[in-house]
């Protein structure tokens, strides 16, 4: 979270800019620079935004991680259940159907989840 007292212009920036630099390496907060009063970059410690892009990087890695042991696990119903005869055939005449059934089990969750 960006504190309020982290928000200052690039000309005071531009000015003081080893007090400034001197700042983040210490807090290793960001600092946030405005041009004409609003927000238009961010000056991090090169340290702690490297820190930020190894925790990205393994968050990244640790969902692609579960998401393929959720398609693994998918897979393998899916597997049982055409061992276990649990499904059914569809040719060009009722293939509509299917993606009609798909749609509308697709927007009820959806509603469910109050995303529509």
């Amino acid at each position: 979270m960006i504190n309020l007292e982290d928000i200052h212009s690039l000309t005071d920036f531009r000015r003081n800019a080893s007090n400034y630099i001197d700042k983040i390496r210490e807090t290793k907060a960001p600092l946030v620079l405005t041009v004409n009063g609003e927000a238009a970059v961010i000056v991090q410690d090169a340290h702690a935004f490297q820190q930020i892009l190894d925790r990205l990087k393994s968050a990244e890695k640790t969902l692609e991680l579960l998401q393929l042991e959720a398609m693994r696990k998918d897979i393998a119903f899916g597997i049982e259940q055409l061992k276990a005869g649990d499904y059914e055939e569809y040719d060009e005449d009722t293939l509509s159907d299917l993606f009609a059934d798909v749609k509308a089990r697709g927007r009820k969750h959806l509603a469910k989840n109050g995303v529509i």
